[in-house]
């Protein structure tokens, strides 16, 4: 699609011929001969560009740049002058225009000009586009659950995030640990800056110290060029050691100073590098088990334990289990363009009642399953993996010996609570479910179930 640029100059011809130059270069271009009239076309239309001449009447070429900056931040300014007003185009950059151009100029120098301004501009909207993404991605709304233990972590999270405290998450593996990590720098006052990841446990300890505070040229062999460490990377803004449990103790006494000192060396380095972390860690492990042990030094854990936040197993959140599912199908289904819209309570059924040693990441992968396999729009117990209906919470090697019969008295069970958490009325308690009105009428016909001011089956 061809780009837009408002070309702005009182020479009427110049402006006009400027014009008609950008058109045969494949630009849409509309000329016009006052900032006044410029900004009525701004205001009308989108474009993609502003070229005006500094000296106007009336409103000059500064004040134009000034409102358009204010109002239309994402479209650069390109300034054209003549060659003795030079200097104060220059100033004009400083304020914020993209460049200039000198009077005289050739066509081929002002095309030149635009498509670097064009490209960075396209640069800059698509970071905003993607920081806006992960700051979506990572916001509270991600955070699903209304289970109490979890409403205690998102409560945990608000208290910590606008402070500049130290946490440590603890929970099993696949409770979404990196996740509140995200969504504590998203929501804090370093959200503009980075957010870096490093698993502990995935790196060898030989190569752990570099990676973490870098080293120099011929620290050690293979050391052909300094390297820059995540505590460099991640000045200003969040790192995240997840797994801290498994970092070795020499490492740990390094992190210990980094913490109390604000500073470190990289490896080989004489010289101290100052750095502004925020620290958030995390572990699956038992970390004052391991102090006693001696495998992790208490003088780090005191360090690390400042606000510590103690993320629930899935199985002890079995009322966020349809939340999750139904946030999980919604994102997955919108990914691989699929039509799933929903569980049927069979389905429903079979995950609440499963154990979840995985965690929230053995459920994401669960839902993605079955979106693949899914031949209708609701998701159905079939579509799901069989180890749900093998590893039932409390009876895990015990098999249903009819598992029709049990499906169907579980089936019976959610609509019969649909019911009455809707006072009888079908509509509600469809939508409670995610079917529609005339399945849950077959479904009520099917199994039996009499409707009246006691819901009974």
């Amino acid at each position: 699609m061809s780009r837009s640029v408002l070309v702005v100059d009182d020479e009427v011809r110049l402006a006009d011929v400027l014009a008609a130059a950008l058109e045969d270069l494949g630009y849409r271009a509309t000329a016009v001969h006052s900032a006044r009239a410029a900004l009525a076309e701004l205001e009308q239309a989108r474009f993609d560009l502003v070229l005006t001449d500094l000296r106007l009447p009336v409103m000059d070429g500064r004040a134009l740049l000034r409102e358009v900056r204010s109002r239309w931040p994402e479209i650069p300014v390109i300034i054209i002058t003549a060659f003795a007003a030079v200097r104060d185009a220059v100033d004009l950059v400083k304020e914020g225009a993209f460049d200039y151009i000198a009077k005289p100029f050739e066509i081929d120098d002002v095309s030149a000009t635009i498509r670097r301004a064009l490209r960075l501009a396209d640069i800059v909207r698509d970071n905003e586009r993607l920081r806006g993404e992960l700051e979506g991605r990572y916001s509270f709304a991600t955070l699903v659950g209304n289970s109490a233990a979890f409403r205690r972590v998102i409560e945990q999270v608000t208290e910590v995030c606008e402070t500049k405290a130290t946490v440590l998450l603890n929970g099993e593996s696949g409770t979404g640990k990196e996740l509140v990590a995200r969504a504590i720098h998203f929501n804090s006052p370093r959200r503009d800056r980075p957010f870096i990841a490093v698993n502990c446990a995935a790196i060898p300890e030989t190569l752990l110290e570099s990676e973490l505070f870098g080293h120099v040229k011929g620290a050690f062999t293979g050391a052909v060029t300094n390297r820059t460490g995540r505590f460099a990377a991640a000045d200003g803004g969040t790192l995240f050691l997840d797994e801290i449990g498994d970092m070795p103790l020499p490492i740990q006494a390094k992190l210990l100073r980094v913490i109390q000192e604000r500073s470190f060396e990289p490896v080989g380095a004489t010289r101290t590098q100052t750095v502004d972390v925020r620290l958030v860690a995390a572990t699956h492990k038992d970390i004052r088990r391991a102090v006693d042990k001696g495998s992790f030094r208490e003088d780090l854990f005191y360090r690390l334990n400042v606000f510590p936040i103690q993320l629930p197993p899935l199985r002890e959140r079995a009322d966020d289990i349809p939340l999750l599912a139904a946030h999980f199908l919604a994102e997955l289904a919108e990914a691989m363009g699929k039509r799933a819209t929903g569980f049927s309570p069979a389905a429903l059924a079979a995950m609440t009642a499963y154990d979840w040693p995985g965690n929230i990441r053995e459920l994401h992968n669960c839902i993605e399953r079955a979106v693949i396999v899914a031949k209708t729009q609701t998701i159905d117990a079939p579509d799901l993996p069989q180890d749900l209906f093998s590893s039932r919470r409390g009876e895990r090697d015990v098999l249903p010996r009819d598992l029709d019969a049990e499906l169907e008295r579980i089936e019976r069970d959610f609509i019969i609570e649909a019911l009455r958490r809707s006072d009888g009325i079908q509509v509600r308690a469809a939508k409670l479910l995610g079917i529609a009105e005339r399945s849950l009428w077959h479904r009520i016909k099917k199994l039996g179930i009499k409707l009246g001011r006691a819901i009974a089956d």
